[in-house]
């Protein structure tokens, strides 16, 4: 059978290249989970590190990784968040558990995984029930692995299945740090089928499952046609998951639907695809849903969970969350109700003309805040000799040249057929927009910073048969004839995106090419936005380019906002009130991470951040430079 598919050329910004514990009840001196609280706030009280004194921060001590033996990700290497409980840090490298001390960096142990490397995102401490010592959970591929949080040594009394102590089996496979609540293990999945369950942090046994597509006689299972929802299952990979511990409701969200840019198959909405979920964290039953996008055409995934903030609106005091994604909006709903505080309007949207292809009419877009993120692009939004240099404007006009001229027709853009003869590009690409860094809060604040980048995908839509009769992606081989920039070798079926290659990688079209966003959510407006990240071979007036991505923020009461995750491997400090930045440090390789920032047993505060992002595709990392790097004020 002969179907449409996407043939992305390389998703170039238009893009080519150059070369149950929560904030209230953890100690501040802890970052006890991912996202350090439930909520998924990011936020700690912290206030020995401030505005006044951030510019003194100097390094503490550092912990190398080795190299990654493959790279895994995106970003090509480690994206690790650690943990810190008491003054010990727990870590996981390509092939070993850590625990740490949080002052020195001194090994207090180590345990080795055999038979598949631990997550490379995270890992999850239970406290223990008082009769249960505790316990540090990471998953490795199929495998949920409980250790002593004292010792390192497997839990014997966890999963014990076929003589294997210490681990139980997962239905699909999750590369992230499961989210605990109570005494539940909430993950997602990154494989088929796609869902989100909850197993028992004292057995290992699964407590509740909630897929992310009906199954017959469910709700919202007429949005998949035919049969299509046994193939085109949504997966939800995001790093952690966030919950509402008063109101016990956990906020799952999902990626796309498969084919990620043909529905031709799947017509209607494709629940519970490209939505917010909210679930009881204690049963997995539905509660309500928020759909960002309807029949995905774009792979526009929600990569991060909400964060929830309680905010004042119009004198009321609301609960709220705002969710971000690869679309370049913000979207802020009353997290009880998953209404939208501000107005979310069903605005129409150029209409697919591939044939077979039904895509959605209109798509919901918000009312406020406006876009965080471009969303369209027209023939002025080209890059000059004045913004960059003559030879990348030169190339740039020519790949629009030779793609046979750039269409786009606003957001929610519809590739075009390749009989077209012009190419479709899309702002967003497909890694966003926001990506899976997510969002941090600052509750004294009410602002909700966001990272966001400009890379665009570029390509058109063509019937092609693969092996066996199956479709296939390839790229559009006439994108990049020259070294200078990543996609010089017009190789067909290469990589769709370009943040992997690191600093090389500088986009077609006017900067700045990522921000940083502030967001006032009791007001849905943006309170500032500042470029993210630097073009250092750019003359010093033209080196504020903002950079591509991945990795998020967190803030403290310090008034500060820390964030690597900017391709120019730099780490920096932001006036969390007015986006002036306070500090910058350059680092061995970027951090595609979110950092932590904890107090050691000495009273010291630290500041921490992974280090393992690759300079570029073809530049591989000198030994020893893949690292967590942790930084303090001088003593």
């Amino acid at each position: 059978m002969r179907r449409w598919w996407m043939l992305v050329a390389a998703a170039l910004a238009v893009g080519v290249a150059p070369g149950a514990q929560d904030a209230g009840t953890a100690p501040a001196a802890d970052w006890p989970m991912y996202n350090r609280d439930l909520a998924g706030s990011r936020h700690s009280p912290l206030r020995q590190i401030d505005t006044g004194n951030v510019g003194r921060l100097t390094t503490a001590w550092t912990l190398p990784l080795g190299r990654h033996p493959t790279t895994g990700s995106i970003t090509g290497g480690s994206e690790f968040t650690p943990i810190v409980i008491g003054g010990v840090l727990y870590y996981a490298t390509h092939s070993a558990v850590l625990a740490l001390d949080g002052d020195t960096g001194r090994e207090i142990w180590r345990r080795e995984i055999t038979g598949g490397s631990p997550s490379r995102r995270g890992v999850t401490y239970w406290p223990g029930d008082g009769t249960i010592r505790p316990r540090l959970f990471v998953t490795a591929g199929l495998r949920l692995l409980a250790l002593d949080a004292a010792t390192g040594e497997p839990v014997r009394a966890f999963g014990v299945e076929d003589d294997v102590v210490g681990e139980v089996a997962l239905e699909s496979p999750y590369q992230s740090a499961p989210t605990l609540y109570g005494s539940l293990l909430i993950v997602g999945s990154n494989g088929a089928p796609g869902a989100v369950r909850a197993y028992d942090a004292r057995t290992g046994g699964r407590v509740w499952e909630f897929r992310s597509v009906p199954q017959p006689a469910e709700r919202a299972q007429e949005t998949w046609a035919g049969d299509s929802w046994q193939t085109a299952a949504p997966i939800a990979w995001t790093f952690s998951l966030t919950i509402d511990a008063a109101r016990g409701t956990v906020y799952a969200v999902f990626d796309s639907p498969t084919p990620d840019y043909y529905g031709g198959a799947r017509a209607g909405n494709n629940l519970y695809a490209n939505s917010i979920v909210a679930l009881d964290a204690a049963t997995g039953a539905y509660r309500w849903h928020f759909q960002t996008v309807h029949h995905d055409l774009w792979d526009y995934d929600l990569p991060a969970p909400p964060g929830l903030i309680d905010v004042t609106v119009n004198g009321t005091r609301v609960p709220a969350l705002a969710q971000a994604g690869k679309t370049g909006y913000l979207y802020i709903l009353n997290r009880v109700t998953g209404e939208p505080l501000f107005g979310i309007e069903e605005r129409p949207v150029p209409s697919s003309p591939v044939p077979g292809e039904q895509s959605s009419p209109t798509q919901p877009i918000p009312v406020k805040p406006g876009p965080i993120a471009r969303v369209q692009f027209a023939p002025g939004d080209l890059v000059t000799a004045a913004d960059t240099t003559e030879a990348h404007a030169a190339f740039c006009r020519a790949l629009a040249e030779r793609s046979g001229g750039l269409y786009n027709a606003g957001p929610f853009t519809p590739y075009l057929p390749r009989t077209d003869g012009r190419s479709t590009v899309l702002f967003p690409g497909s890694v966003g927009g926001a990506n899976w860094g997510g969002t941090a809060s600052d509750p004294s604040l009410g602002y909700v910073f966001v990272n966001t980048m400009d890379e665009a995908s570029l390509g058109w839509i063509e019937s092609r048969e693969g092996a066996g009769g199956q479709t296939r992606m390839v790229r559009n081989s006439v994108v990049g004839t020259t070294s200078r920039f990543q996609w010089h070798d017009g190789t067909p079926d290469g990589p769709g995106n370009i943040v992997g290659s690191g600093e090389d990688a500088w986009p077609c079209q006017r900067p700045p090419w990522g921000q940083l966003v502030a967001v006032n959510v009791a007001t849905g407006e943006i309170a500032w936005q500042v470029p993210l990240g630097i073009t250092e071979e750019l003359p010093e007036a033209r080196q504020r380019t903002g950079r591509l991505n991945m990795g998020g923020p967190i803030t403290t009461a310090g008034g500060l906002v820390f964030i690597g995750a900017s391709n120019d491997r730099r780490f920096r400090a932001f006036d969390s009130r007015t986006g002036r930045e306070l500090w910058v440090t350059q680092l061995p390789m970027s951090a595609h991470a979110v950092p932590i920032t904890y107090l050691g047993r000495t009273g010291r505060q630290y500041v921490a951040i992974t280090a393992a992002g690759a300079s570029a595709l073809d530049d591989p990392a000198p030994e020893g430079s893949e690292s967590l790097i942790v930084f303090a004020l001088p003593e």
